[in-house]
């Protein structure tokens, strides 16, 4: 593929796919919202912002200028937090190339509408869903910038495109795999983040490895659940965007999931644990539309609602760990 790929978002993420981009041998133009931040990257090759010890390769720009990034872009990656997707896409849309790659980094499902990334991205781009790709899987970016050997999940309905995305970001340390199951990898990267939180606040209330198993495996148990009812196919959430992406975002420090349910779990409210933190956590906007998707759908998701109640109601964590184990026993 000829032409420059353009990163929107100039996060972690974002900033460290840029990097495997152009260390694929592609130019890269990245969008930072702050102009000043653009051009750090521009003219020092770093993101004072996000990993500000990552040299990025030379094949790497940056613009505070959307239109500009792009402009004549074959790829276009969107790295944006998930609940501002819509708003941004909407200002974007009109300079995208007419038949322009559009790869989803984004683990979250909409607020308001429960829609997942891809069907955003379809409704306010005006644009067919093969052209819609979502990357997925255990991506923690500081491991990934350092070249520490990853591998993800590269999904679309359209399995040549997606095959072109692949060979855009194959590394010696990023090992990357295609998929035409769009709704299995999203949900497994969205909820992920909620069970991750309940992993979190398990940990700071000195739960063990049992209990921190018990959430993983129920938490993969109750993703599913919701992917089948989607039209997922099971078998992705025993790959890289189901259980690779929940176990990483689980065990790892680096996770801003688990480290927001570790101050929730010391007793800490919402407000507390968003000043500590400094952001919020993907899961805990997600968690209300996860619930109210898993409703819609008759689908049973007992970490989730926990976790819902504590972020949104204020539920003391050892009263939903109650809740979670008095529920009424059933077969596996």
């Amino acid at each position: 593929m000829s032409g420059h790929v353009a990163v929107l978002g100039a996060g972690s993420w974002g900033t460290a796919f840029a990097k495997i981009l152009a260390d694929a041998g592609r130019e890269v133009a990245i969008w930072a919202r702050r102009r000043p931040v653009a051009e750090e990257i521009r003219h020092r090759g770093r993101n004072p912002e996000y990993l500000p010890d990552l040299r990025l390769p030379e094949r790497v720009t940056a613009t505070a200028d959307a239109a500009e990034a792009i402009s004549g872009a074959e790829v276009v990656v969107l790295a944006v937090p998930s609940q501002t997707l819509r708003g941004n896409l909407a200002e974007w849309a009109g300079h995208l190339e007419p038949d322009a790659t559009l790869v989803s980094l984004m683990k979250g499902i909409e607020l308001g509408t429960t829609k997942r990334m891809s069907e955003v991205i379809v409704e306010t781009a005006k644009v067919a869903a093969d052209r819609v790709v979502v990357v997925s899987g255990p991506n923690l970016a500081p491991e990934i910038a350092a070249g520490q050997p990853a591998a993800t999940v590269v999904a679309c309905t359209d399995v040549g495109r997606a095959t072109l995305v692949q060979r855009s970001v194959t590394t010696p340390y990023f090992r990357p795999y295609t998929n035409d199951d769009v709704i299995g990898c999203e949900l497994g990267g969205a909820v992920k983040n909620v069970i991750a939180l309940s992993y979190g606040i398990a940990t700071a209330m000195g739960f063990g490895d049992n209990t921190r198993a018990m959430l993983i495996t129920r938490g993969l148990a109750e993703t599913a659940r919701l992917g089948v009812a989607l039209g997922a196919d099971p078998l992705t959430f025993a790959g890289l965007a189901g259980m690779g992406d929940l176990v990483g975002t689980c065990s790892s420090p680096l996770s801003r999931n688990r480290t927001f349910g570790e101050h929730l779990g010391r007793g800490e409210t919402l407000e507390q644990a968003q000043v500590a933190t400094r952001q919020t956590a993907e899961g805990v906007k997600s968690c209300l539309a996860i619930r109210d998707l898993a409703r819609a759908h008759g689908v049973e998701m007992p970490i989730t609602e926990q976790v819902e109640r504590v972020c949104h109601e204020g539920v003391d964590p050892r009263l939903a760990v109650r809740a979670l184990m008095s529920r009424t026993t059933k077969p596996e």
